[in-house]
């Protein structure tokens, strides 16, 4: 039998108006962020083109920083707020905790902002050691300690919003409940929603990528503060990607607890909790701390055993993650009366996104592609590909059903087919000339290409018309839908 330890409520009807006011201010300063940090990639982009012939190098960098971290941070934070939005109907996380994790994270990006354009500081989202301690006349001293600051303020908050998510989950279920573990025992019993585990599993991975963190910023305040110590540089970098690699993939799986809980709303049918689910999640939860040695393929030095374990698990993961998951909306969808609004439109692609940039990664992890593909435009496209077009889509399809339901206006459902073909178009024709750069072996991180590859200016130019489709795209569905949001945040408006 499911044994859990249930709270008499919710408390969902209590805090509901809380909970929409706050997940509305979410939503607009994540919505309001996307077309600034769109603007910066493009920006990449141009310089990339040779556009900007005058511009020198080290803003290309700085901007390459910004706008990693801010895009992984915004939709991270956005995913929280969303999932948060959720689990508040099944049992009963503080706002107040939301409301510190926002003040946080606003602090933390005014931090970065100062520290990447008017320092400089320009080492990209991974700041691999001993990259930020040797600036080379670049960036200022200070420049390394705001980025450090910026990084423990933003861990502190996330992390004390993910324990009270999880404290909250475990408060009205134990935690073996939670995670569906009496399903795979076949044991019978109280049913728990299928977007449990995964929100679960999301948040014990995330606390420990945080301790990485946590690890990461002593370790390298200690050799900054002239302490004597000289850390590892392998132990540096393993630690650093565990933790980047960790938090990119929780956020994707944030996303994916949006896809469980609102697409059968839209197909009219229910998806229940399964033993399939909870034993594919409950695997993610195992193989998640592994898959990041995939990026370490090239550090001869690193145990065989570890890089061995590394591809395996990057293959296997695919598996329960997102086989499970894509199998089973499309039985939800097959055959189904489905509603296609602009919600369950970008939440189904979002699903086809995170397939596509998966396959991509798994040819990517493959020990004797990645000796060829490793340093070239095929990383930011399977990247960008997961990111952009799966989770990005995810949480735009969940703005759109948020923005509906609580402001109450219908849906423009011409401008929503037109806001639709605009992404997909603008988001794969700028991610085909990446995947063309990295199969014909364009270096990444490239401000100015080299005389040699040269092609890598001309997937840069094609690449610009595609991003202004896109970008149009995303203008359209602001209007769309920010407004509603707007209207979230205030009622009387």
């Amino acid at each position: 039998m499911i044994s859990d330890r249930v709270v008499p409520a919710s408390g969902w009807d209590v805090d509901r108006q809380r909970w929409e006011r706050l997940t509305a201010l979410w939503m607009i300063v994540m919505l309001a962020l996307f077309p600034i940090l769109l603007g910066l990639g493009a920006f990449m982009r141009i310089v990339q083109s040779n556009l900007l012939p005058t511009l020198l190098p080290e803003w290309f960098y700085a901007v390459m920083t910004l706008h990693g971290l801010g895009m992984v941070g915004t939709w991270f934070v956005g995913g929280m707020a969303a999932v948060s939005y959720i689990v508040a109907k099944y049992v009963r996380p503080r706002p107040v905790i939301s409301q510190i994790a926002f003040g946080a994270t606003l602090l933390g990006v005014i931090v970065l902002l100062v520290t990447t354009l008017w320092g400089k500081f320009g080492v990209g989202w991974y700041f691999l050691y001993p990259l930020p301690f040797y600036p080379a006349g670049i960036w200022p001293r200070w420049a390394t300690w705001t980025f450090l600051l910026a990084l423990a303020i933003l861990g502190v908050g996330w992390t004390i919003w993910a324990v009270d998510l999880l404290y909250a989950i475990a408060q009205r279920y134990s935690l073996r409940v939670a995670l569906g573990w009496p399903y795979i025992r076949g044991g019978a019993g109280p049913e728990i929603p299928p977007a449990l585990p995964i929100v679960t599993v999301s948040l014990i991975s995330a606390l420990s990528g945080f301790f990485a963190a946590v690890v990461i910023l002593v370790l390298s305040v200690l050799e900054w503060a002239g302490t004597g110590l000289s850390n590892d540089a392998l132990l540096m970098k393993n630690l650093i990607f565990f933790f980047g690699h960790v938090l990119v993939n929780i956020t994707m799986y944030l996303g994916v607890v949006l896809v469980y809980e609102l697409l059968p709303h839209y197909a009219q049918r229910p998806w229940k909790m399964s033993r399939v689910v909870a034993v594919a999640w409950n695997t993610v939860l195992f193989l998640v701390l592994f898959a990041y040695a995939h990026h370490l393929y090239m550090d001869f030095v690193q145990p065989r055993w570890l890089q061995v374990l590394g591809q395996v698990s990057s293959y296997f993961i695919s598996v329960p993650a997102a086989v499970v998951t894509i199998f089973s909306t499309l039985v939800l969808v097959f055959g189904a009366p489905m509603r296609w609004t602009l919600s369950s439109l970008l939440l189904y692609l979002g699903v086809m996104g995170w397939a596509i940039g998966g396959v991509a990664a798994v040819i990517d992890s493959t020990i004797v592609v990645n000796l060829r593909f490793h340093n070239t435009l095929w990383v930011p496209a399977h990247f960008h590909t997961y990111y952009l077009m799966g989770v990005v889509l995810m949480l735009l399809g969940f703005a759109a059903h948020f923005g509906r339901e609580v402001s109450g206006r219908p849906e423009n459902g011409r401008l929503a087919k037109v806001i639709v073909t605009l992404l997909v178009i603008g988001g794969y024709g700028f991610l085909m000339m990446f995947y063309l750069g990295g199969a014909r072996s364009v270096p990444r991180r490239y401000a100015v290409y080299p005389d040699e590859v040269q092609q890598g200016v001309t997937y840069a130019r094609v690449a610009l018309a595609f991003i202004a489709l896109l970008t149009t795209g995303v203008v359209l569905y602001l209007w769309e839908t920010g407004r509603r949001c707007w209207r979230a945040l205030h009622p009387s408006v």
